[in-house]
């Protein structure tokens, strides 16, 4: 048998010690970990807005069946995006626009569209490794009147 050099030796013992892969484990796990967690919460937050104003547009809409003229509709949808707007959390009402009128492709639907600006947003003050989705939103939401 032959003995065993100082060097190997220590080189054996290098490699069975784990007292610092804990330590190395958690220094490559942790980035990535923050990057999905920061992930959920901004989509999360991003889509939860996105829902509310297509829920504006769409209750929008739906109100502005009442009025009879173009001019009637597009008050009620505004007024009724103005009255709840600040119902939704993550929307502020400042920041909402509405734009109401008779479709150009077809006078007999009415498309009430609603922007938002989000840029007020808590997401956008977050770490900017995580890539960060457009600050613009727009949804609209269109109803037929008549003819049915």
């Amino acid at each position: 048998m032959t003995p065993i050099s100082p060097l190997r030796a220590q080189v054996r013992s290098f490699l069975r010690c784990g007292s610092g892969a804990s330590a190395v484990e958690f220094a490559l796990v942790t980035p990535l970990f923050l990057a999905m967690v920061f992930g959920i919460i901004m989509f999360g937050s991003y889509l939860a807005v996105i829902h509310g104003v297509q829920q504006l547009a769409a209750e929008a809409a739906r109100t502005s069946v009442a009025g009879l003229t173009d001019s009637e509709r597009g008050d009620l949808a505004r007024g009724y995006v103005t009255t709840n707007a600040a119902s939704y959390p993550l929307i502020a009402p400042a920041q909402v626009s509405v734009n109401a009128a008779a479709s150009p492709a077809d006078a007999n639907v009415f498309v009430v569209t609603v922007n938002y600006d989000a840029s007020g947003l808590f997401i956008y003050s977050l770490p900017a490794f995580v890539p960060v989705p457009s600050s613009a939103i727009a949804r609209s939401a269109a109803i037929p009147r008549g003819g049915y």
